[in-house]
C-alpha cells in the first residue's frame, strides 16, 4: 500500500504498523512522528495500523541558539 514518509511516496505491505514504517524509514535517534499531522507517542507505534494514503512525517529536534 502507499504512504507517505516526509512528503515522499513508500511502499508498505498492507497490514504495516507505524512501528514497521518507522524502521522502513531507519531514522536516526532522537525523533518524534505526526501520522496525518497528528503527534503519535512512542509506546503506540506498535499497536498503530496504517492505511492507504497516510502522510507520516518523522521530525528531528533541531538545537542551537
Amino acid at each position: 500500500m502507499h504512504i507517505l514518509i516526509n512528503d515522499q511516496p513508500v511502499e508498505v505491505p498492507a497490514g504495516s504498523t507505524l512501528a514497521d514504517a518507522i524502521t522502513q524509514a531507519q531514522p536516526s535517534a532522537p525523533f518524534a512522528v505526526a501520522l496525518n499531522h497528528e503527534f503519535v507517542p512512542r509506546h503506540r507505534y506498535a499497536s498503530l495500523q496504517l492505511r492507504a494514503g497516510d502522510a507520516l512525517e518523522i521530525i528531528r529536534p533541531v538545537t542551537g541558539g
